[in-house]
């Protein structure tokens, strides 16, 4: 009995067309992953200008509500007392909801501005800067903190400095914070999340900024509350 030993030619055709069938499979996957990385990117930008026009719209109607006389608070104006500060900020917590809106957060000189959102779920720190669940709220004494993606909301970060202003602006208050640092840890290093009985503010994102995959560290700014 003969056997038919195979050619090369047959063996060279059949390892073209496994190249060519994997190369519009790689082409496919990498065609798809872009287009979620652009619908991603989309879905942020439409979600925080959709946000931040109905959040000023609500700033205005507040500040034409004081102008026609009817006792609101306006954002711009200090509170007088810390029992009516603190009351006006717990109303901001809406029940909780994860991804309930609480104000907007600005730092001016490196051009970050962002709507913040209950909860640091991937599905709100997708389309915002996130308020850690459990921790004091804008207008509280105590730790503000707040989580951003680094390569998206808290990009910026990279380039803040020790003096910095930050403001936070909600619908009972404007705030203003300056740095007092910034340094790196651990992710297990959770105590920059503990409560203060100072009024700061805590800003976490990932580290290194540039790094590929999933960050090893924290980068976190801390800031002091201003005096009007």
């Amino acid at each position: 009995m003969k056997f038919r030993s195979k050619s090369p030619m047959s063996f060279s055709m059949r390892t073209n067309a496994f190249l060519r069938w994997s190369q519009r499979l790689f082409f496919l996957v990498g065609i798809l992953a872009l287009g979620y990385v652009g619908f991603v990117l989309v879905d942020a930008k439409l979600y925080q200008a959709y946000h931040t026009w109905r959040f000023q719209q609500d700033l205005d109607g507040l500040r034409l509500s004081v102008n026609r006389g009817v006792s609101l608070p306006l954002p711009s104006s200090p509170p007088s007392l810390a029992k009516a500060e603190r009351a006006n900020a717990e109303s901001l917590r809406m029940g909780g909801r994860e991804g309930a809106p609480l104000g907007r957060i600005e730092i001016g000189r490196i051009g970050l501005a962002a709507m913040i959102m209950e909860g640091i779920d991937s599905k709100t720190l997708r389309r915002a800067v996130g308020h850690f669940p459990g921790t004091a709220l804008p207008g509280q004494q105590g730790n503000v903190a707040v989580a951003g993606h680094r390569d998206t909301f808290f990009r910026a970060l990279r380039h803040i400095r020790k003096d910095d202003e930050i403001t936070v602006t909600t619908l009972k208050g404007f705030y203003r914070y300056r740095v007092d640092s910034t340094r790196v840890v651990e992710p297990e290093d959770i105590a920059v999340l503990d409560d203060s009985d100072d009024a700061v503010l805590t800003l976490v994102t990932c580290y290194p900024f540039y790094f590929v995959g999933s960050a090893p560290q924290r980068f976190i700014v801390r800031a002091h509350r201003s005096p009007r």
